[in-house]
């Protein structure tokens, strides 16, 4: 890649949005006839293959917050492809099923994203697309985010403004 190239970026997290945004696009269009976009397949995937799951469990396994995955379910709720059913050990909480409907519209989906995956996967390489997964999935992984005291014990690296002010 060209240092001319005006996609290139030394910030981490405009690199990854630059791609992320790419490749939810990409998806997106290939999902299109199913009537679902790519976050919502993810939803009705999980639902689909690990049953029922609170809003908190499928959020941290979408790495999301609860009130973005709600914001996200609102569309499938309303079209009647996932239910909030009672909690089956907490009856405060509630989980989230799919469908008749769901999973419908969930079988008519499942070949475009196969297809969406294999195009990825032809056009940065297999290898390559298993390497960027298993990068990605230890990003998710990391302490970023977490409290100052958490993460510098984790990972101390230099020091942070915050702590160069305390000295």
């Amino acid at each position: 890649m060209s240092q001319d190239d005006p996609l290139r970026t030394l910030c981490n997290c405009l690199a990854l949005r630059q791609a992320s945004r790419h490749v939810t696009q990409f998806y997106d269009q290939v999902l299109a006839p199913s009537g679902i976009r790519t976050t919502q397949y993810s939803i009705l995937h999980r639902a689909q293959t690990q049953g029922p799951l609170t809003v908190n469990a499928l959020a941290d396994q979408l790495v999301m917050d609860p009130s973005t995955l709600t914001h996200n379910l609102r569309p499938l709720l309303k079209d009647g492809l996932v239910v909030l059913e009672v909690g089956r050990t907490d009856r405060r909480q509630r989980a989230i099923a799919i469908t008749p409907e769901g999973q419908g519209v969930y079988r008519k989906a499942r070949p475009l994203w196969l297809r969406a995956q294999a195009d990825f996967e032809r056009a940065v390489g297999n290898t390559q697309a298993t390497a960027l997964r298993d990068l990605l999935a230890t990003v998710a992984r990391t302490g970023l985010g977490q409290g100052e005291a958490e993460a510098e014990a984790e990972a101390p690296l230099a020091p942070t403004a915050a702590s160069r002010r305390r000295r």
